[in-house]
């Protein structure tokens, strides 16, 4: 027995103001069925001794430790800047200020 009708997938459908014709409210109806029974059946297995998961396998964070480490040396990055003025970058200015 069909668990969404096809004037639920209507009203849906208006609320997110989509327009569907009449032969794609009944094909939803019936996949949006095929979904509510999947959801279902993984209901029934969730017990509160299976632990959840978001992943099939094990993930590990494969980004290096966080350590802090000593900067580049300011005359350096200045050397590599296309402008630099008091140990500074020097931009165009932008906003009129002086």
């Amino acid at each position: 027995m069909s668990t969404i009708s096809r004037d639920e997938v209507a009203r849906v459908a208006a609320l997110a103001r989509i327009d569907l014709r009449p032969d794609e409210l009944d094909r939803l109806s019936g996949e949006l069925d095929v979904i509510v029974e999947s959801i279902a059946k993984v209901s029934e297995v969730a017990t509160p001794d299976v632990p959840a998961t978001s992943h099939p396998l094990p993930l590990s964070n494969v980004f290096r430790a966080d350590e802090p480490e000593a900067g580049l040396p300011v005359d350096a990055v200045l050397a590599a800047a296309p402008a630099a003025e008091d140990g500074r970058f020097a931009v165009p200015q932008i906003l009129g200020e002086e």
